[in-house]
């Protein structure tokens, strides 16, 4: 069995993770590629920013999908959340930073 060694700087880390890794989501394969772009170009454009990506994604999700999304974009978080069905995803960009994307009724 081969394992990956995981490299003891940050920088050699965030390097190694540096493709969006999806934890859950239940959105059908043409939305889910869609938001992943959204949450990755928004978490580029503003980095350490984490408010700003996530109004970024929200309003990006609105005009795409239609209201009301919501977005949160951290670190170190757990959530209870209810969401549409086909309307959640839960990834994690560059290596440490988690997105939470859901449409609410």
């Amino acid at each position: 069995m081969d394992f990956v060694e995981i490299p003891v700087d940050r920088e050699a880390f965030v390097k190694l993770a540096n493709y969006p890794l999806i934890k859950h989501t239940d959105m059908e394969s043409e939305m889910r590629n869609e938001a992943v772009e959204i949450c990755t170009g928004a978490i580029e454009k503003f980095p350490g920013l984490q408010e700003k990506s996530a109004q970024l994604v929200k309003d990006s999700m609105d005009k795409k999908f239609g209201a009301p999304w919501n977005c949160v974009i951290g670190q170190y978080y757990s959530f209870e959340i209810t969401a549409e069905v086909k309307h959640l995803l839960y990834l994690f960009v560059q290596g440490t930073t988690a997105v939470l994307v859901w449409k609410s009724q």
